[in-house]
């Protein structure tokens, strides 16, 4: 059976069959997403201009209602001011109660002034009429007869008055005219004295609204007065005209007795004019902003790029910036800091927010006392126009109040087009340069001294060495005179006595130069001296003979205070007085000025704790503390942190090292030598012994 030919494949003919429906369709979609796109632009557009219509005119609205809503408020004010100085005037005219026809003339003279009113009486206790007069302005409405008795509203105002002892207003009631214009409606005031009487005044309402309300408001508004159910009084102003619209604001008018309700409406045209100004106006400005929007697009695509490419360079040059440990900080050319990095921050102490901004004038990082040196300096290099970067020291002071020497480099700040926009400074701390290079020159003191005391040292061996010898022959000298004029017979016997007193006496000093220079000699050799045990009154009065010739010579008493009963301490006997005749000389010297009148140097002995023992502990030592106290000048704060450096003297004829060794002996001892201020002046010397 023969196979039959293949048809062709009914999608490839499906395709060829459909392809200019489906470019048709994709044309048509393309269209129709075009038109859509722009109808959707117009829509908004369309819908923005409507909306900005609406807000417009609803702005204006509540412009205006806002605007009625303040006036009110400030006429219920004033309502009330004039309302309260109205009664001050009422409760006035008791003064003037001595005659009916004083207080008609004074009643008249108000009512001239008060063109609100219409009636005032002067009633008594039981509400008589006593006197009254009425306005000038309009005919009175009232005759005697009627006047005699007051209505119900009156009676309980003045009866509220005199319970509250102060002025009450009564309902509004209506007062009916004789002539054409029919009748009034009127509010009464009714003030009590202080004698039971009172003072009642008739307010007419529309010539209160008149007088009280300024004419501008009842210009194209209505004004009017209410009660509180709606009912109105009185009213005045302009009437309503056909197609206005109505804006209204009422404000509550409480008075003592009654209250009522103040009313503004206000007459406006609908708003037209404005809007359709400003629909144009949105109109071409929508126009244009669709233009703009086309160009700020593909402005805003080369922005993006420039804004990516500096803000990668803004962060390389912050990176760097916060990287360095070298301050630096940019000023304008009116001295104003317009920035500073963290390195200037962490320097000074002080965070940008609080340095950016500052000027010269109040530059926080500067000594107070140099503020005036540093700012005629910057006056000085801005005037003078140098461009060129200039290096110098300066003193900065940190926020705790710290001060630290640092560097300053500053050069011109020149903007992209070379102009000059201010300074920018580097500053380096100098800080720690300072304390190596004081390091190093303490280092060399030290080395200087020791060499100087190296020196001294071999000196005073030499010293002992050569002086040993005469002293020793004057020692013998002394002795061998002392045998001879024991063995003479005496020819005059007190002058033989003081002949051998003055003889003993020169080899009793002899010997003891003598152990003087040995015992600085074992000092500076350091070697182990003999300590012994020594009364402390013995110290003292080892040192009196020189001490009492010197303050012979300046005019000083010497005081001693040591109890008899003190224990012996154990020291080198020679070193303790040098140490004490050292002090005791350093006093005399500070008390020999002249201004100084009263000299008293007290030397004091007693028994204490040892310093660094807790209260309370048994103590494991004895200690006696030694002290020197002199009524002199004192001692300066800058000599008192250099007072023990071996060398360091005040005196031109001194060597610096009088303090110093005083405090090397008592150190040895195993004590400690401090001074501190004496009241009422001078300084004080103490020096801790062991008690033996």
């Amino acid at each position: 059976m023969p196979e039959p030919e293949p048809a062709p494949p009914a999608p490839q003919a499906a395709q060829e069959t459909a392809a200019p429906w489906l470019s048709l369709w994709r044309t048509v979609r393309s269209l129709w997403r075009r038109w859509f796109l722009w109808l959707l632009l117009a829509v908004l557009v369309l819908g923005l201009l409507v909306t900005v219509v609406w807000l417009a005119g609803r702005h204006e609205v509540e412009q205006v209602q806002s605007r009625l809503e303040r006036d009110t408020d400030l006429a219920v004010l004033d309502m009330r001011a004039d309302l309260t100085r109205n009664q001050q005037s009422l409760l006035a005219l008791q003064a003037s109660r001595e005659s009916t026809e004083r207080w008609q003339q004074d009643a008249q003279a108000l009512l001239h002034e008060q063109r609100e009113w219409l009636r005032v009486e002067w009633r008594d206790a039981a509400l008589r009429t006593r006197a009254a007069a009425d306005t000038p302005y309009r005919p009175s409405p009232f005759s005697p007869a009627r006047r005699e008795g007051l209505p119900v509203e009156v009676e309980q105002a003045c009866l509220q008055a005199r319970a509250q002892r102060s002025g009450a207003y009564s309902a509004s009631h209506y007062l009916p005219v004789a002539d054409a214009s029919g009748g009034l409606e009127v509010m009464e005031a009714c003030v009590p004295t202080p004698d039971g009487e009172f003072m009642v005044a008739t307010y007419g309402l529309r010539a209160l609204l008149t007088e009280s309300i300024p004419a501008d408001m009842t210009r194209g508004q209505e004004v009017s007065l209410n009660e509180l159910d709606g009912t109105r009084l009185v009213s005045i102003g302009a009437a309503r005209r056909a197609g206005n619209r109505v804006f209204s604001a009422q404000q509550p008018l409480e008075l003592p007795g009654v209250s009522y309700m103040f009313r503004v409406n206000g007459w406006r045209q609908a708003p037209d004019l404005f809007p359709n100004v400003l629909t144009a106006l949105v109109t071409g400005m929508s126009i244009a902003l669709v233009s703009v929007l086309v160009l700020l697009a593909r402005d805003t695509r080369r922005r993006l790029r420039a804004e990516h490419e500096l803000s990668d360079a803004l962060a390389f040059r912050k990176a760097m910036e916060n990287s360095l440990i070298t301050g630096l900080r940019a000023r304008d050319l009116m001295g104003r800091i317009t920035y500073v990095n963290p390195a200037f921050c962490a320097m000074v102490g002080f965070s940008a927010e609080e340095l950016v901004g500052t000027s010269d004038v109040d530059v926080p990082y500067w000594p107070s006392e140099l503020k005036t040196e540093y700012r005629a300096r910057q006056w000085q290099r801005q005037a003078s126009g140098v461009t060129a970067q200039e290096g110098f020291e300066s003193i900065f002071q940190r926020k705790d109040g710290s001060r630290f020497p640092v560097q300053i480099f500053e050069a011109p700040l020149v903007n992209a087009q070379r102009v000059q926009t201010g300074w920018m400074s580097a500053f380096i701390d100098l800080s720690e340069q300072r304390r190596i290079e004081e390091i190093s020159r303490a280092s060399l003191e030290r080395l200087q001294a020791s060499a100087r005391l190296a020196t001294v040292g071999e000196m005073a061996s030499l010293m002992s060495h050569e002086l040993t010898q005469p002293l020793a022959a004057i020692a013998s000298y002394a002795n061998g005179s002392l045998n001879l004029l024991g063995t003479s017979a005496p020819a005059d016997a007190p002058a033989q006595q003081d002949l051998r007193l003055a003889v003993r006496r020169i080899a009793e000093q002899a010997e003891r130069a003598g152990q003087v220079i040995r015992s600085v000699h074992d000092f500076v050799r350091r070697r182990d001296r003999t300590r012994e045990a020594v009364v402390p009154l013995a110290l003292f009065e080892a040192v009196m003979p020189l001490a009492r010739l010197q303050a012979r010579k300046i005019g000083a008493q010497i005081v001693v205070q040591a109890a008899t009963d003190l224990p012996p301490v154990h020291c080198d006997r020679t070193l303790v007085e040098q140490v004490l005749l050292n002090l005791v000389r350093n006093g005399m010297q500070a008390m020999d000025r002249r201004e100084l009148r009263e000299r008293v140097l007290t030397l004091r002995a007693e028994r204490v704790p040892h310093p660094g023992q807790e209260e309370g502990t048994t103590p494991s030592r004895q200690w006696v503390e030694f002290s020197v106290s002199d009524l002199g000048v004192g001692i300066q704060p800058d000599v008192q942190e250099r007072l023990f450096t071996p060398f360091f003297t005040t005196r031109a004829e001194g060597m610096g090292l009088g303090l110093s060794l005083c405090r090397t002996v008592v150190e040895q001892h195993g004590g400690a030598l401090i001074h501190m201020p004496n009241e009422p002046r001078g300084t004080v010397f103490r020096f801790t012994l062991p008690v033996a």
